[in-house]
This record gives C-alpha cells, structure tokens and sequence, in this order.
C-alpha cells in the first residue's frame, strides 16, 4: 500500500492535470470525488496557454476555500516542476511553471510529471492499493511511467525517476525524442506506430501490436529483476485500444526475461483507474507537497 493516505479531513484540492492535448482542472475531495472540473483544448490557446488555465483555476475557486494546488504535468521537467518543457507543447520551453502559478493565485503549488501523478493514483484510488512496490506505465501517444518501491514513489535526483518508456530494447534502433536510439517509446509507442506503419495505432495489425507487446513486457520484465516488484499496472490508449492480447502477450514476454525466483509472480494487468486517473494524480501530488 503506498504510503500516502489521504486524511478524512483533508482540505480539497485544486488540481491540474496538463497534457500535449488537453489541460484538465478540478477541485477534488478527500475520497476521490470530483466536486467540479473544467477542461480546455490546447490547440485552441496555445498562443496564450498560461493565462488560460489560471482564468480556469480561478473560475474553479471562486466560492471555494482552496489552499493549494496539485499539477500533473507532461515533462520533462527539472526538480518540482520549477521548470517544464513538454515534448508536446512547443511554447513552453524551460518555462517556470510553478513560480508562474504562485504568482498568479498566491497560493502553494506541487508539480510533478502526469505519469508519476498517476501513479499515486494507482496506489490510493485504483488497482495498486494492496501493493507496496509496483510499476505503472502509460502506453499511449508516447510511453511513460513511474516506480513505488516499499509504499514510496521513487523521484531520484531530479525527481523525474520512472521514465520507463526510455529503456533501450533495441539497440542501434530508431531516434527517440529524447535523442537516443532504440527507447521503448520510439519502437512501441502511438507515434512510432503511426511513424512506422503511416497509420495510427488504432489501425495497427496483428504483428505491429504483437510486438508493442513484447518489447513493453521485455522493459516491465528487466526492471522486475532489478528493482523487485510483481506488479505493473498499464493504461493508455494504446495499450487498452490492443485489449487483451496485448495484456497477453506483454505478459508472456516479461516471464520469459524476468527469471529470477522472486519475479516469479510478475504480473502486467490493466490500470484501474477510470477516466478520472490523470485529475486524480493531480490532486495527490498536491496533498503529497501539503504539509498535514
């Protein structure tokens, strides 16, 4: 169980949740019920992205006593989301995302990457919540993921630990958007399909999604017998898009190389968190930064 409960009494949340596509807010209670959200599409504010989402923030907190703010943002990032440069939204460039939010609601902000929010999602509100260590992963346009070992999410150095989707599981493979060859998300993730095949994944056929399989249960399967957990809990549309063939054969391949007696129970299952996991992640990173 990850060691992160969330008090009866807990003060709700406001929390944000910013994607390459969307930028989701809530305010969010104690047990995980949204109270209320707003949503907006980034394509239509890029130019004035910032502004738009404190407007959105501020709507959400009218009426409301609101004392902090949880985000789950798509990085990378450097330590606490201080500065953020999503892959996917090309204005913000080192942008100090954090600093900016203060500024503008005056008060405490936590950021932290979408796919270590959800992870905390996972361990509180979603499948994950009888597991000390586990693995949670997003397969989708692109491919990430988080660590808890021991009922703690793993931040390293920088705090952006358990970016799965940046093993390397071919090596001399092809140019990943971090710059290296052969990562998981460039040989199996959404946009890599679509780059390899000229199709979206939706349409990939039946040895294209055999082999995003395997070379995700290959990564899961290499850090079980590293990091030692039997668990990994995978959303995404990608991966949920292939149903459970992919939870097959993602399965199959991660015994074959996780041989060790105590990953002998590893086990890659769907994700069970709803809809709602991103805001939920979101809304713990902020009662995760929050002194109780």
């Amino acid at each position: 169980m990850i060691g992160i409960g969330v008090a009866k009494n807990a003060a709700p949340c406001l929390a944000l949740d910013i994607g390459g596509t969307k930028v989701e807010a809530a305010v969010v209670d104690y047990d995980g019920t949204v109270l209320a959200r707003e949503r907006l599409n980034v394509r239509d504010h890029r130019e004035r992205l910032f502004d738009s989402i404190v407007e959105l923030l501020t709507r959400l907190r009218e009426k409301r006593d609101i004392e902090f703010v949880g985000v789950g943002c798509a990085g990378p990032m450097t330590d606490s989301g201080e500065s953020v440069s999503p892959l996917n939204i090309s204005v913000w460039r080192d942008f100090p995302l954090r600093q900016r939010l203060r500024d503008a609601l005056h008060i405490d902000v936590f950021v932290d990457g979408d796919a270590r929010a959800l992870a905390l999602a996972e361990g509180v509100f979603g499948a994950a919540t009888e597991d000390s260590s586990y693995a949670s992963m997003v397969v989708s346009t692109g491919i990430g993921g988080a660590l808890v070992i021991d009922g703690r999410l793993l931040d390293g150095d920088s705090g952006n630990a358990g970016h799965i989707g940046h093993l390397n599981v071919v090596p001399r493979g092809r140019l990943c958007s971090c710059g290296s060859y052969g990562c998981l998300e460039a040989e199996a993730s959404g946009w890599a399909i679509e780059d390899m095949t000229g199709r979206p994944a939706s349409e990939a056929d039946d040895a294209v999604r055999l082999r995003c399989a395997e070379l995700v249960g290959r990564a899961v399967g290499t850090l079980s017998s590293v990091l030692d957990f039997n668990r990994c809990y995978v959303a995404g549309s990608v991966a949920l898009g292939f149903g459970e063939e992919f939870f097959a054969n993602a399965n199959k391949a991660a015994r074959a190389v996780a041989t060790m007696h105590y990953s002998s129970h590893l086990e890659i299952r769907k994700s069970g968190l709803g809809g709602d996991g991103p805001i939920l992640g979101a809304a713990l990173v902020g009662w995760r930064g929050e002194p109780s």
